[in-house]
């Protein structure tokens, strides 16, 4: 049972150490090589951010960085203390809602590309990310770490990201796999949910990820599906992830996210990380082999209860994760903070940027964009305009090189002599388990300087939203209400009584409650757009750079409205013991055309500073069988002054169907170019796979014949023009 263990011949370089051989070849001539126990010890920790390899063999073992938007700070080998490094930097880049909200795949390649090089240098060998968790309800603390609502426009965005941090020899590890949609009771609570609601709205970005991205691992979620936790969930691991999706790279756990070690063990875990596994109270370095995969595992293989196929599974994912990474020489060094990457995260900043509103009210003319010498006095007011929004959060957060603040890069545009800043609300410390409180007289203070400001200024920049603070966009729990912080939703409607011209910034990673939102004559959504986010933000209000994001995720009028809320605490967020998804596939947009809610903000919206004008589209044919491909072709110009970009979208509806479907889905996008004037031809293509849902009796994807129609817009709302087509098999 114990391997061969045979010794490395002198002057013989052995298989696994070729980087010739086949990768294959190199995984079975180790495997040979080690014994029982050498083989179950890569399956667990050695630190908070390490797994061993094998010593013997001089097999290195990993090293594992949070990474969903910058290599984080480095932390103590067997502590969360920070190590103090002053070497430590990064660049960083804007959270994922903002890369969604780009609309933009090659961009999403230019991220994996630039944080993959950064992973490298700093010698880490998997990056923990990207997330691509759908976004169910707005109050989830961790919304701002993942690509939206929508199954397509997550798995087309997170493909690029993965092969551009994988070319750098450093794995991706896509997570938190899977239902992970909520923060509350995140540890324990029990999904319940449709087959067909698994498969085509919370899989699709998984499955791309694993099948496109070719991911080299994946991070098991803390929550419970069916009854047991996702990190060793049969169903997600060993039926679809390894058995239906050929997954050949490591089941990775949330840090702690581990039960049981049979179910471990046998139900398709392969690696272990957290702290305090398996009920450990201390942070003692003799705890690892405490963990479930620790001498709990070694001692079931001993006695039979694990099969030693089992185990040789376990052990040539790991050594193949190994081999892709700690033992690939692939003449890449990485880069840190560069200009390159700073450059990368200013684009994917400014084309995320979402203009949700700017009305020609002041003789009709709009308050944005912003020409430099228009306003004498602009007063911006806000904590978000000074703040530092890489902090908090939970394991986002981050140690940037550089910040550049919005209040920095509008006064350097706009000059000193003519930007006032005052904060107007206190937000707190950024803490991850709790928050400040402050005395009513501390907040009235400061609401009363910044509306007394207000009434003497020209122009009002209301610089606000959340943060990363306990409670709000960060981990460990949800939100605890739709409503902005820290009595905001007053000062807005304060500023606006003082002075009629207030542009309102929100930066979130979330929709929020806008009561103001008739009286705001412009409004950005921001989001946490990293290191040159400031710069971002004030080239987009003063016109530099022309708007072009579009929203991840519909904006609800009012949180009842939200499908997840809909039906009530069993819905969201369960009783405390189990949820059930009772909106079923009618996730976001889904939702709201299918029941005729209006949404404040529908999904795919933004708007521009030019004007885009839309063709008839047309269709090759009116008839589709099994086999064919039809091509739709829509014409875009640009009828504005100025160049801007827009995202044309493409959606089907299913007219008749033996299911429940909804009225529309995305299934295609492409982001064109326009100088003003320019008209564009875009071409999409639509397939058979592009009319099929899950059918659950079956367990397999169907199109039903019958009559299809095609939208094209430019929001799930805003429809351009629709051709009809009739599908046969």
């Amino acid at each position: 049972m114990s391997g061969s263990g045979k010794k490395v011949v002198v002057g013989e370089t052995p298989i696994y150490l070729d980087t010739r051989k086949p990768l294959e070849l190199r995984v079975k001539d180790a495997l040979n090589r080690m014994t029982v126990e050498e083989k179950t010890r890569l399956s667990y920790a050695d630190g908070r951010f390490s797994t061993p390899g094998c010593a013997r063999l001089g097999i290195p073992g990993l090293m594992y960085s949070d990474g969903p938007h910058g290599v984080r700070a480095e932390i103590c080998w067997n502590s969360w203390d920070y190590a103090g490094w002053t070497n430590d930097s990064c660049t960083a880049f804007p959270a994922l809602t903002c890369l969604a909200s780009t609309w933009n795949p090659s961009l999403s390649k230019a991220y994996g590309t630039a944080i993959g090089e950064e992973a490298r240098y700093r010698h880490k060998n998997v990056l923990l990310g990207p997330g691509v968790n759908i976004y169910r309800t707005p109050l989830n603390g961790r919304n701002f770490e993942y690509m939206g609502e929508d199954p397509f426009l997550a798995a087309r965005m997170c493909v690029p990201y993965i092969q551009g941090v994988q070319e750098n020899g450093v794995a991706a590890c896509v997570k938190h796999y899977a239902l992970n949609n909520q923060e509350h009771w995140r540890n324990h609570i029990d999904v319940q949910v449709s087959d067909r609601a698994l498969y085509e709205i919370y899989l699709p970005a998984f499955k791309a990820a694993i099948e496109e991205g070719k991911s080299w691992t994946i991070m098991g979620a803390y929550n419970k599906v069916r009854g047991t936790h996702a990190a060793h969930n049969k169903l997600l691991n060993n039926d679809i992830l390894k058995g239906e999706w050929g997954f050949d790279g490591c089941v990775v756990t949330d840090w702690g996210a581990a039960h049981d070690t049979y179910e471990a063990a046998m139900y398709g875990l392969d690696l272990e990380l957290g702290t305090f596994t398996n009920g450990l109270t201390s942070n003692s370095s003799l705890g690892y082999d405490s963990y479930y995969l620790g001498n709990a595992y070694l001692q079931m293989v001993k006695e039979g209860k694990v099969p030693m196929d089992v185990v040789n599974d376990k052990a040539a994912r790991v050594l193949r994760l190994i081999f892709r990474t700690a033992m690939n020489d692939n003449g890449k060094l990485g880069a840190m903070s560069n200009d390159s990457h700073y450059e990368t995260a200013y684009q994917i900043a400014t084309e995320g940027i979402v203009l949700l509103k700017n009305e020609a009210k002041f003789k009709g003319e709009s308050l944005l964009p912003l020409s430099q010498g228009k306003y004498k006095r602009v007063l911006v007011v806000g904590d978000n305009a000074v703040r530092n929004l890489m902090q908090g959060g939970g394991s986002s957060e981050l140690k940037p090189k550089m910040v550049i603040t919005p209040l920095e890069a509008l006064t350097e545009k706009l000059g000193k002599e003519c930007v006032k800043f005052t904060q107007g609300y206190v937000a707190g410390r950024p803490m991850f388990d709790r928050a400040d409180t402050f005395s009513q007289s501390v907040i009235d203070s400061l609401y009363t300087a910044a509306v007394n400001e207000a009434q003497k200024a020209d122009l009002v920049i209301f610089m606000g939203g959340l943060n990363k603070n306990f409670q709000q966009d960060c981990e460990g729990d949800d939100r605890k209400t739709f409503q902005l912080p820290f009595e905001q939703d007053r000062l807005i409607k304060g500023l606006l009584k003082a002075n009629k011209k207030v542009v309102v910034v929100l930066t979130s990673g979330n929709a929020v409650d806008m009561p103001w939102l008739k009286e705001v004559p412009s409004l950005i959504q921001s989001w946490y757009l990293g290191s040159i986010g400031g710069k971002a933000l004030a080239d987009v209000i003063t016109g530099e750079v022309t708007p072009s994001g579009k929203l991840p995720f519909s904006y609800p009028a009012k949180l009842e409205d939200c499908p997840a809320h809909y039906y009530g605490e069993i819905s969201y967020p369960g009783d405390g013991i189990r949820q059930e998804y009772k909106e079923d596939i009618l996730v976001g947009y889904r939702w709201y055309d299918t029941k005729k809610i209006k949404p404040l903000f529908p999904f795919g919206y933004g708007l521009s500073y030019t004007q885009f004008e839309y063709g008839k589209p047309v269709v090759s044919s009116s008839q589709m069988q099994s086999g064919d491909v039809l091509e739709i072709k829509c014409t875009v110009r640009n009828v504005g002054k100025v160049a801007g970009k827009e995202v044309v979208q493409l959606y089907i509806g299913d007219e008749k169907c033996s299911v429940l479907r909804p009225l529309k889905e995305l299934k295609d996008f492409y982001k064109v170019t326009l100088q003003p004037g320019e008209e564009k031809e875009v071409l999409f293509t639509v397939d058979e796979e592009d009319l099929k849902f899950f059918d659950d009796t079956q367990h397999k994807w169907v199109a039903e014949p019958g009559k299809f129609k095609i939208y094209i817009g430019s929001s799930s709302k805003d429809i351009k023009g629709v051709v009809e087509f009739d599908y046969k098999n």
